[in-house]
């Protein structure tokens, strides 16, 4: 029975919860010597222990191992003093053994949290677990929309990807936004690229995530019936294919129905949602431990070197932006490379520059054309943001495309001045505002963008040479008068 529902408020909480599944690029498959691959030919990269012929024995691949825990301490979870590997039965068509040899009471690292900050703060998620298991085939659906299973005339197996190192991390349900779960799950995905142990490209299959679903009435604690969304391939597609699913369950509570428990598929392109089994509990895969395989007992000198190989983690990095006065837009942008957040970093505090403009110069001047400045320059860098006002536009840009060399000297660049003599500005503001007497009245009107259009004009009649300020300033003045 579910509870009542509040009606009067009409007000939903989601409960999300997140399965998030990292392929590993070890050189070999999690339990054979097989290669692990991309976009080869279908069964090419198989042999007998992948493809469970009788007799065949798993042995557990040891890098992979290595960089679970790696991700684990990484997050702050408890690596397991003994871990084991479990099977996990269940029979589909792409997995040849009819289980899965995955970890189940006993997996390699136990809890964590991750802090994933936000524009009205910083939410912490809670994990559950991150456990190592092997990937099944891929099946390819034929005739489906979007190579789904949902209307396909049949199905092959490529076996290529049966194997694979899997590591599987899942959070606890702490995350109540279709947005906050993008959030996590970006920068999830940026903490394991930047360890090094998986490119996790969704566009590829080697990050897949699924999301556990259920609402409740605001202020409510209990978890009610849940639902999956499966194997999601984009971020932008997991934030709608959650926001479809809380709004199905909604409307079926605020209609009086209950909510089952099943898996769904989320179709992009219709936002459409369609239901195509029953959501399993573990009991249903009779989980036992692997007989072919010895428990596992990590040596302490083992996560004290794994440890000190952890560099400064995405999410910190992104915090620190912020709390150096970063908008959180500028601060994630900024916050994909390493690079770009330590020269902005010195330029806020060994410089004294303003985050805005280090953050405008930097993502739209600099990222944007792909001139990394050396750091050695930075105090040149900076001189040229903060007489960026000052020099004419095309100056300006000169210097951008100079700063990458060690040698750049900012003052060849500052030395010439903008024109801001406003007895040089304003006859030639007077005859661009004569020439369009259509654009004045419309901006008059309302139509407050095309000042934008206004001191382009001026621009443009002195070679990029006005200070584009101090124009923009006087055409206001002279259009609002």
């Amino acid at each position: 029975m579910t509870a009542p529902v509040n009606k009067s408020t009409g007000e939903w909480e989601p409960v999300i919860g997140l399965e998030i599944h990292v392929e590993l690029k070890t050189r070999t498959k999690m339990f054979c010597r097989c290669e692990t691959s991309f976009g080869l030919e279908p069964n090419v990269r198989t042999c007998p222990v992948c493809l469970a012929y009788p007799g065949t024995l798993p042995v557990a691949n040891g890098q992979a191992i290595e960089w679970t825990i790696k991700l684990g301490l990484a997050i702050g979870s408890k690596i397991a003093d003994r871990a084991l590997f479990a099977r996990k039965n269940y029979f589909y068509q792409d997995l040849p053994k009819g289980y899965q040899i995955s970890q189940y009471e006993a997996p390699l690292c136990i809890g964590g949290r991750f802090v994933v900050p936000g524009p009205e703060g910083a939410s912490e998620i809670r994990i559950n677990r991150a456990h190592l298991e092997e990937d099944a085939a891929k099946t390819i659906h034929v005739g489906g929309v979007e190579g789904r299973i949902v209307g396909a005339e049949h199905s092959l197996v490529d076996f290529n990807r049966g194997g694979t190192p899997l590591m599987e991390i899942v959070s606890e349900p702490d995350i109540h936004s279709a947005e906050e779960a993008k959030r996590f799950l970006q920068l999830l995905r940026q903490t394991v690229v930047e360890l090094g142990i998986s490119d996790a490209e969704m566009e590829k299959g080697t990050l897949r995530c699924d999301a556990n679903i259920s609402v409740r009435p605001s202020g409510a604690s209990e978890l009610r019936t849940r639902c999956e969304l499966k194997n999601m391939n984009s971020f932008n597609f997991i934030a709608r294919g959650i926001e479809a699913e809380i709004a199905r369950q909604i409307e079926l509570y605020e209609s009086g129905g209950e909510v089952q428990q099943e898996t769904y598929d989320f179709d992009a392109a219709s936002g459409t949602l369609t239901a195509h089994r029953s959501k399993e509990e573990a009991q249903d895969y009779r989980y036992f431990p692997e007989p072919d395989l010895v428990p596992y007992e990590p040596a302490p000198a083992l996560i004290e070197r794994l440890k000190a190989e952890i560099p400064e983690l995405p999410a910190a990095r992104l915090t620190n932006l912020i709390e150096l006065g970063f908008g959180f837009d500028d601060a994630l942008v900024l916050n994909e490379e390493k690079y770009w957040v330590d020269y902005a970093t010195i330029l806020v505090v060994e410089h004294d520059l303003d985050p805005r403009a280090v953050a405008s110069a930097l993502i739209n001047d600099y990222r944007a054309k792909n001139v990394r400045p050396p750091f050695e320059i930075a105090n040149q860098v900076a001189e040229t943001i903060r007489k960026k006002s000052e020099m004419p536009k095309n100056v300006y840009q000169e210097a951008v495309g100079a700063s990458g060399s060690s040698s750049f000297s900012a003052i060849e660049y500052t030395s010439q001045t903008a024109i801001s003599d406003t007895s040089e500005l304003d006859p030639l503001i007077d005859r661009i505002i004569t020439a369009n007497p259509g654009q004045v009245e419309q901006y008059r009107g309302g139509k407050q963008g095309l000042l934008g259009f206004f001191v382009g004009q001026v621009m443009k009649e002195t070679g990029g040479k006005a200070n584009a300020k101090v124009v923009s300033e006087l055409i206001h003045n002279k259009l609002s008068g």
